[in-house]
């Protein structure tokens, strides 16, 4: 499909841009530099309203002052929109009374449905009356209404798509110095997203009077949301186009909704939440979810009140994540809880949970998701159920430098409930870092940007789906993702001995910490933290029964200090009886000379090999040293005799395999088997080192014209 003539309709928005921000020199002394887009913002969305609403303004006013008492139905339906102004004013028209500007404009904003001044206030949370009323006090309202007055934000002049690269400039400069991930992603990308996404697996979308609900659980101002809406109508015009978002940051959210009472869309799909809390839409099917979710910004509790005494939006939020947690098969994220620190992965999760069975998600990540946590970690599980479900078609790599406010590499998911017969079993990894145009200027951390060129070459590797191409795109099975962890252990061969280095082996090891530890105590007592109750009696106890059995730790330590030699001994057997003669006096009982025998022994491959009696084989069987253990990961299709022959038995012949995946040690399930996507190895290039005598050249070189430089100077 070709659309070409729909991607090369090139946005722009200088004269917009500069218009809106020469109000910056304006409000220089009044106010300071932080707080111009406080300003700006809320009169852009002001001004974005008035011109939204001009051609129906006299009606709605008409209508008003005949009937004051007018339902608001009734003025919504005369506005031709969501929302409406009863006021006589509009920007223009403020500006013929400049004595009485404050008090027009007071009438102007009362004159607002209370949906807008609702989101104006999100906005400006002190209210636009006492922005208003300050910015009269400065000296500065008049001026700045004048100069919003001159921009034409009309959705005929602008529409979303246009309006979109405006408020994007605006939340790019406001919140230029965020935490990297947070508020927006620039359209370029949305393309990219949109057109990869929509490639393949689409067909029904096209279909006249089709439902396609769209989904966004961390909307920002609805970028991600509009644009794809806009993809479909330009190709469907008859489609009916249900967005969803959702977004905690009350500005973004406040934008966001604005362009969606412009565009008649439903004002209640698009709420202010926390998608870690609640799930807005908890029984509405998604056919597509398309998402840039914080990066690395974590679940945790955060603090439960703002700086301004207001309970902060995140509070709960860590009760909340564990409490959908334990729902299980009914949870949003019933597959694994990543670390508390970074949430990225529950976000993909609750994506998942939102598609209908023929759903698609594109979801932009930063590298942790890819192989972040072990084995048995959340992180590891969640990625193990995303590819044992076969939910992952592929991940692109993308370049550097692309967001605003920040640098780092990042990673698009491409995620399908229903791959076509060629993806199932399959997962492909494009590596498009290298796929993009340099900005003539910069914003922010962003310097590079996607043209249709970039965009098309990119979709065109997705769709193309070449094996064989293992350059920029690697196809790769769903098990090759997958391994086992394997314990590998030698048999238990010790000798035993009392020397002063054996002694101090044995208590930096912790053998006898259960009976005596004069760290811990030395701890406790210099420990200034508040204890609750039972923490308190349970130190207390255990304090208690250090004291009592500090005599006999001392005299154990003594005994054997007194009865150091070079004796050596081959076996726990042998060796036995001499240490209970040496401890015959200090009162020590047959469990803590077995820990001390324990305790004094090394690891010696000239030692006899020890075993222990099978009761119900009757055969002796070897014992295998807790201490040698070592893990090896092994891929998945690969068998473990073949992978010991090879990697391991050459290096420890008597090596033996152990896999504990499923069985219950200190109350817990052992998992063994993992998941990770090691993307950077994968597309590793190996660069041949500089030949050392041209690089001695190179260097005598720089050296002789460093020398006659300084011949210049002196």
């Amino acid at each position: 499909m070709d659309d070409s003539i729909f991607l090369n309709n090139k946005v722009d928005i200088s004269s917009e841009r500069a218009t809106i921000w020469r109000v910056c020199n304006q409000l220089r002394g009044p106010y300071g530099s932080t707080d111009y887009a406080n300003i700006i913002i809320p009169f852009t969305v002001l001004r974005r309203f008035d011109c939204s609403i001009k051609d129906t303004k006299a009606a709605v006013v008409a209508e008003y002052q005949a009937r004051p008492d007018v339902s608001d139905k009734k003025l919504t339906s005369i506005a031709k929109r969501q929302f409406y102004n009863t006021s006589p004013f509009s920007f223009e028209k403020l500006l013929d009374d400049a004595d009485g500007i404050l008090d027009n404009w007071k009438l102007y904003i009362d004159g607002f449905s209370k949906n807008i001044i609702d989101i104006c206030n999100n906005i400006y949370t002190d209210g636009l009356i006492s922005l208003i009323t300050a910015m009269h006090k400065k000296g500065v309202l008049y001026s700045v209404t004048k100069s919003f007055a001159e921009i034409d934000l009309s959705p005929d002049n602008c529409d979303s798509i246009k309006m979109g690269y405006i408020f994007e400039d605006l939340i790019a400069r406001k919140y230029q110095d965020a935490n990297a991930g947070e508020q927006y992603t620039g359209r370029d990308i949305i393309w990219m997203l949109v057109k990869v996404l929509m490639s393949e697996g689409c067909d029904d979308i096209y279909n006249p009077g089709k439902i396609i609900t769209i989904c966004d659980q961390a909307a920002g101002t609805g970028g991600m949301l509009s644009t794809a809406y806009s993809y479909i109508k330009h190709y469907n015009p008859k489609a009916n186009v249900q967005v969803f978002g959702q977004e905690i940051n009350p500005v973004a959210y406040a934008i966001g909704l604005s362009e969606m009472l412009i565009k008649d869309q439903d004002a209640g799909n698009f709420r202010h939440a926390n998608t870690f809390k609640v799930d807005c839409f908890p029984n509405q099917e998604m056919r597509f979810v398309i998402m840039n979710p914080p990066f690395g910004q974590g679940w945790d509790n955060d603090k439960d009140k703002d700086d301004d005494g207001n309970i902060a939006s995140k509070a709960g939020q860590e009760k909340a994540v564990i409490d959908e947690y334990n729902k299980a098969e009914n949870s949003r994220w019933g597959h694994g809880l990543p670390k508390k620190s970074d949430g990225q992965l529950l976000f993909m999760q609750s994506a998942i949970n939102k598609l209908a069975d023929n759903g698609r998600a594109a979801i932009i990540e930063n590298s942790s998701p890819l192989f972040n946590g072990d084995c048995g970690s959340g992180e590891s599980q969640i990625r193990r159920w995303m590819i044992e479900s076969d939910l992952i078609e592929a991940i692109i790599a993308l370049p550097t430098d692309l967001f605003y406010n920040t640098g780092i590499q990042t990673y698009v998911w491409i995620l399908s409930k229903s791959k076509r017969a060629e993806r199932k079993g399959k997962i492909q990894l494009i590596d498009a870092s290298n796929i993009f145009h340099s900005m003539r200027k910069s914003m922010g951390n962003k310097r590079r940007e996607f043209t249709e060129e970039d965009i098309n070459s990119i979709v065109k590797l997705y769709k193309d789906f070449d094996e064989t191409d293992s350059e920029l795109s690697k196809i790769l099975p769903n098990t090759f993702f997958l391994y086992r962890d394997y314990t590998i252990k030698q048999p238990l061969q010790r000798s035993y001995g009392i020397t002063e280095e054996r002694i101090e082996n044995m208590l930096n090891k912790g053998k006898l910490s259960n009976f005596y530890d004069e760290s811990k105590i030395y701890a406790w007592e210099n420990d200034d933290s508040a204890l609750d109750q039972k923490e308190l009696v349970k130190r207390e106890k255990t304090l208690k029964k250090y004291e009592e059995n500090k005599p006999t730790y001392e005299a154990i330590i003594n005994a054997l200090r007194n009865n150091c030699s070079d004796d050596v001994y081959m076996s726990p057997e042998v060796f036995k009886p001499v240490i209970k003669k040496v401890l015959a006096d200090t009162g020590a009982e047959a469990k803590l000379i077995e820990l001390i025998t324990d305790g004094l022994s090394i690891m010696d491959k000239k030692a006899k090999i020890q075993t222990k009696l099978n009761r119900q084989t009757k055969q002796e069987e070897i014992i295998y040293d807790d201490e040698t253990a070592d893990t090896e990961q092994v891929p998945f299709d690969v068998d473990i005799e073949e992978y010991m022959k090879k990697e391991v038995l050459p290096y420890v012949p008597d090596a033996k395999w152990f896999f504990e995946d499923g069985e219950v040690k200190n109350k817990k399930t052992v998992i063994r088997i993992g998941a990770e996507v090691p993307f950077t190895r994968l597309f590793y290039k190996y660069e041949e080192p500089q030949n050392p005598d041209e690089l001695e050249k190179e260097i005598k070189e720089l050296d002789r014209q460093f020398n006659d430089a300084l011949k210049g100077v002196f």
